[in-house]
């Protein structure tokens, strides 16, 4: 079955299946294939991701849409998610002096949001999200940063560590590039090492961790450190009319071209280099198109299907942006029709 025609009869098992199945673009097929495997380091099972995106990281939760209910994670786990990704702005919840202490009450809330994802049977990904004073200033911050790991990790040893994984800071982007990245990098990652030994820890690369990243990414000396990219290629069609992008780009546009899918694939070749070079095995921590831009559901489903597949049919697993409150896959009481179905990941590793 081709992708197009699963994202069809998604759509069409749906309420309202006769409005939005309409213009469902065309699609190369790529079939799914088992996880790569590594020959150095390690690899997560990640499995169907899905971001906690706007929740934790907002400046204080609540402040760019709804707060997460604990009901979320068992929703989510039904609808066959094994992994979520939970972005978290410790930065604002943190003196700006030494010793940089975490808001303890901000600290017992994400020990709560952890806690009621790992109970509902999911994995977490818990990353260090929109350190803006650090992408500006990193030699300015970066002993905070390591503060701030210091006592995240502390707090989170006990967990297991098949289900709990750090990612140390989202999209390194201005001032902190390749040329400065393992500099602050790596005394975070000593002070995680204190406390969790052999915990995955996971590392994206400059200007925001696109695929361009890996050719030149430099990962810590570490055996349990695993890449990460961010795929939101075509730029144009995926945050066309996203106000907090200057200029914003304009909308209307549409996926599906030769061009795209000859984008699309020269990404995917990027992704086995870096494999084939270093013997590591990424995965794509956010992909996603935005709703704010006018593209029609199906034009998103198809998206969503399309970049998810094309991922996992080279045996990268992916984590899409996001669940309710930025780019949502679960806007209101439901999911999107056709969304969950259409989002796919690896086959049964071998």
């Amino acid at each position: 079955m081709t992708l197009k025609l699963a994202v069809a009869l998604a759509i069409a098992s749906t309420p309202g299946a006769a409005v939005i199945a309409q213009g469902v673009p065309e699609t190369h097929t790529y079939l799914p294939a088992a996880p790569a495997r590594p020959t150095t380091g390690i690899s997560l099972p990640i499995g169907k991701c899905v971001n906690m995106g706007n929740h934790l990281d907002a400046p204080s939760e609540g402040a760019w849409g709804r707060r997460i209910a604990d009901s979320d994670f068992a929703l989510i786990k039904a609808a066959g998610f094994q992994t979520i990704r939970l972005p978290v702005r410790w930065s604002a919840h943190a003196q700006a002096d030494a010793p940089y202490t975490i808001d303890p009450a901000f600290l017992a809330r994400v020990r709560h949001v952890v806690a009621g994802a790992r109970g509902a049977g999911l994995n977490v990904i818990l990353n260090l999200h929109h350190y803006d004073e650090l992408y500006a200033d990193p030699a300015a911050h970066h002993a905070r940063f390591a503060a701030l790991w210091t006592q995240i990790a502390a707090a989170f040893a006990q967990e297991p560590n098949d289900t709990l994984w750090f990612e140390l800071l989202n999209e390194p982007m201005g001032a902190l590039t390749h040329a400065n990245l393992l500099s602050v990098l790596n005394p975070a990652l000593a002070e995680v090492r204190k406390t969790n030994r052999t915990r995955p820890v996971i590392v994206g690369g400059e200007n925001w961790s696109g695929v361009a990243s890996l050719a030149t990414l430099p990962l810590p000396e570490d055996p349990y450190v695993v890449a990460t990219i961010h795929s939101y290629d075509p730029f144009a069609f995926t945050h066309q009319g996203a106000t907090w992008v200057k200029p914003t780009p304009p909308v209307g546009r549409h996926f599906g071209s030769t061009a795209d899918y000859a984008e699309l694939d020269a990404t995917l070749q990027k992704v086995r280099d870096f494999i084939a070079r270093t013997g590591r095995v990424p995965f794509v921590g956010e992909y996603g198109a935005t709703d704010r831009g006018g593209i029609p559901l199906a034009e998103r489903v198809a998206y969503y299907g399309t970049i998810s597949s094309a991922y996992a049919s080279i045996g990268v697993q992916s984590c899409a942006w996001a669940y309710a409150n930025a780019f949502p896959l679960r806007p209101g009481n439901q999911w999107l029709p056709g969304m969950v179905e259409a989002i796919r990941t690896t086959l049964p590793a071998r």
